[in-house]
């Protein structure tokens, strides 16, 4: 399996891509999955993040899992993808999208089977083994069907983006309360907005993504 967990920058992006990806930028297809974002419809930051993609150069396909009913054609349009990139917003509403078909166990089938994957922010933690130490970042009762915060144990630790508190939603004090109360019980990575976390043939590292 190849990841790469970024928590805001995308400076990691295109290296990524060009090491499991043999095109070129500008045919390199990307499935940009939005349904995190749904909650802020509108929000600039919702459309800073797509723009900052594809500024890179790529084909961004947009993939919304809450439409898709149908597990088949969900796991059709990955195929037509070289790459997913699961965008930010509300990590409750993302996985709680992700399961509501199935499209979760599609997902994972195709990332274990090789199509390399780029989280941020709430794609970054989903991949985790839970999404409970978040509840302090993002509101859960946007999710109320999901009862399960179990994630997608795609990786063994639960990445907290936004660690260095730079972003006002997310103070130092914030990221300080959530490392007492649930560092003892998840492994917890903590990875800045300059970071993030890559992880190839089951090895794990923090590398720079300004």
């Amino acid at each position: 399996m190849n990841l790469l967990l970024l928590s805001l920058g995308v400076g990691a992006v295109p290296d990524f891509i060009a090491e499991h990806v043999a095109r070129p930028a500008p045919a390199v297809r990307i499935g940009y999955l939005n349904d995190a974002a749904s909650p802020y419809a509108g929000a600039e930051f919702v459309a800073a993040e797509r723009a900052q993609l594809s500024d890179l150069g790529y084909v961004l396909t947009d993939i919304t899992a809450a439409d898709f009913d149908d597990t088949g054609a969900f796991a059709d349009v990955l195929d037509r993808v070289d790459v997913l990139y699961v965008a930010g917003g509300n990590t409750f509403v993302l996985l709680a999208a992700l399961r509501r078909h199935g499209a979760d166990a599609i997902l994972v089938e195709r990332v274990r089977a090789g199509l390399p994957y780029i989280g941020s922010s709430a794609g970054s933690v989903i991949t985790g083994p839970s999404i409970e130490p978040v509840s302090l970042m993002d509101d859960p009762s946007a999710a109320p069907e999901l009862s399960d915060h179990g994630g997608l144990r795609l990786v063994e630790t639960v990445v907290i983006p936004h660690a260095d508190g730079a972003l006002p939603p997310y103070p130092p004090e914030l990221i300080a309360r959530l490392v007492e109360i649930y560092g003892s019980t998840y492994p917890l990575t903590l990875v800045n907005d300059d970071q993030a976390l890559l992880v190839e043939n089951g090895t794990a590292r923090l590398v720079s993504s300004p």
